[in-house]
């Protein structure tokens, strides 16, 4: 059975405080990508997802969604989700695929690598809610997608966590948005190719 449909959800930590950090990069290439394919990606727009307001930009074949949960609990949000996802759209799990878009500390800034669903999470506190809140259905096509954020020359918890919620300059913002962006499409582009192949 093919893929008729492809969540893609950006994590990241809501509000205006926390939308230009490192913690959101998620969720900041996730808008690049939409601005570079706005001729079937509409722009981002509040509506209903998972029960919770939710930035969302739905076209024919894509429904991007920006996590509107805080990162360490994101999980039951994704859960409801995924489920509404399937429902609203009248699709079996087969036809469904997901991509995680998250931050990754040990990639370069901007670097971005398609990783298997069942991988290591690496520490990552979103990905350990997601995987927490939802089993994968083997049925379907999972993937996680990272994006190198850098890390900081402490590696002590408190400067990993100062880092992550720290505000992102502005050179370096742009970096995120422009390889960040290119390389999500690539990405998206790769695994529709091997979901369909399999």
């Amino acid at each position: 059975m093919s893929i008729r449909r492809i969540l893609v959800v950006g994590l990241g930590n809501p509000g205006e405080a926390y939308r230009n950090t490192y913690h959101s990069a998620g969720n900041i290439v996730l808008e690049a990508l939409q601005k570079r394919i706005p001729a079937t990606q509409p722009s981002f727009s509040s509506g209903r997802h998972g029960k919770k307001s939710t930035l969302a930009s739905i076209g024919p074949k894509y429904s991007f969604l920006q996590s509107p949960s805080i990162m360490n609990v994101t999980g039951p949000w994704f859960a409801k989700a995924y489920r509404e996802q399937l429902v609203d759209n009248g699709l079996s799990p087969a036809e469904l695929g997901v991509v995680l878009v998250h931050d990754d500390l040990e990639e370069d800034l901007g670097v971005v690598k398609i990783r298997d669903w069942a991988r290591s999470h690496r520490g990552h506190n979103g990905i350990k809610s997601v995987n927490a809140s939802l089993k994968a259905n083997p049925e379907g096509k999972w993937a996680r997608v990272s994006i190198g954020i850098g890390r900081p020359v402490e590696r002590e918890k408190a400067s990993v966590s100062d880092y992550v919620l720290s505000k992102i300059p502005r050179h370096a913002r742009g970096v995120l948005e422009e390889k960040g962006g290119a390389g999500l499409l690539g990405a998206l582009v790769d695994l529709e190719k091997k979901w369909e192949a399999s």
